[in-house]
């Protein structure tokens, strides 16, 4: 079984070498003492340290302002070129930030293997405003065109999850026909992406879904997730165990359910969650969204060992955010996982194919 444990171990870091991994978590531990405003503002520096297009370090040798930078202001700028300019003993992350990787990590590991990218053919998991999501379906798609993909899956929550919006069965077939015409505008257009209906099935402990088995048949892809007692401090292998058994699903969505500095995620025996879904053919998610990275890098690794396939997703809310797929791409490629098994790296019709068969 794999547990997060503990560590009181310290790095020392190098003049210079502050990175913004290291940033994000002094400004979490600066958080946890200080008084609001100033404690939101740190919480909210601390996540966004991660989507940073650059190292801070390197801005600040560079001359330049960091307030550049998402999340800093004044005070925060102030903060952080104390922290470079007189670098001291790190500790390490607790295990609710530990494991993630900043943007700046995600450009390093990718640019040991520029073609990388250019294999993913798509992105299969996306909220619109049927959901909780930012874009519509078109602005979505045109997202997905402008990175050259063959398809986007539009995963809009399933309608137990009422706070995200969640849609009914008779708003599925309602989002088919804006589907449907958003595609044929694509055809006309002569571009080759296509969107694929699909949804963001709420699963109970249980494993079981909240739509109609009828309705799920109807959609290209299903992607299951967990989104309730994700606090528990128990063994959850059987939830995950049920969940893969659920038949009407392809993947297994943001499987812990962790989420940077708020929820530490599920604990289960992995292994043998993996080996399940590898028996089955099914896939488990890498969710790219920066505060999720779900699954991190350990946990990939031992879904290779099981050599079950692998789904790279966003998780994105607007079209601007399709550009998370480089840290699921990042993990993938820094956990050794080979494209074969990376479902996103098939064409469309093998994606639809192996997704049918999967379900019948």
């Amino acid at each position: 079984m794999l547990h997060a444990a503990k560590s009181n171990k310290r790095v020392k870091r190098d003049h210079g070498a502050l990175k913004n991994s290291d940033i994000a978590e002094l400004l979490a531990l600066k958080a946890e003492t200080a008084k609001m405003p100033a404690q939101k503002a740190l919480r909210r520096a601390s996540r966004r340290a991660l989507m940073w297009p650059e190292e801070a370090g390197d801005i600040v040798g560079s001359g330049r302002s960091l307030t550049e930078l998402t999340g800093v202001g004044p005070y925060i700028e102030r903060v952080i070129k104390d922290w470079i300019e007189k670098p001291s003993t790190l500790p390490t992350p607790p295990p609710v930030r530990r494991n993630f990787l900043t943007y700046a990590d995600t450009q390093v590991i990718l640019a040991k293997k520029p073609t990388w990218l250019m294999g993913i053919k798509g992105d299969l998991q996306m909220h619109t405003t049927w959901s909780d999501g930012e874009g519509t379906i078109a602005e979505m798609a045109d997202a997905g065109v402008e990175r050259g993909y063959e398809y986007i899956a539009i995963t809009d929550h399933s309608k137990g999850l009422k706070i995200a919006g969640g849609i009914t069965e008779e708003q599925v077939r309602e989002q088919a026909q804006e589907i449907a015409a958003v595609n044929d505008s694509l055809m006309r257009d002569g571009k080759r992406l296509r969107v694929l209906r699909s949804i963001e099935l709420n699963l109970n402990p249980r494993g079981e879904g909240d739509m109609d088995e009828n309705c799920l048949s109807e959609l290209d892809i299903v992607v299951g997730c967990f989104h309730s007692s994700l606090r528990g401090k128990q063994d959850q292998t059987e939830r995950y165990l049920a969940g893969l058994r659920n038949r009407s699903i392809n993947i297994l969505g943001h499987p812990r359910g962790r989420i940077y500095n708020f929820r530490l995620g599920l604990i289960a025996e992995w292994q043998k969650v993996f080996d399940l879904a590898a028996e089955l053919d099914k896939a488990v998610e890498i969710d790219g969204y920066p505060d999720r990275q779900d699954l991190s890098i350990d946990l990939v690794r031992l879904a290779k060992k099981s050599g079950c396939r692998i789904s790279l997703s966003t998780d994105s809310h607007g079209p601007s955010q399709l550009r998370f797929i480089e840290y699921s791409a990042a993990i993938a490629l820094k956990a050794g996982i080979p494209p074969e098994r990376i479902i996103n790296c098939m064409s469309r019709d093998e994606l639809l194919q192996w997704a049918r068969k999967i379900r019948q």
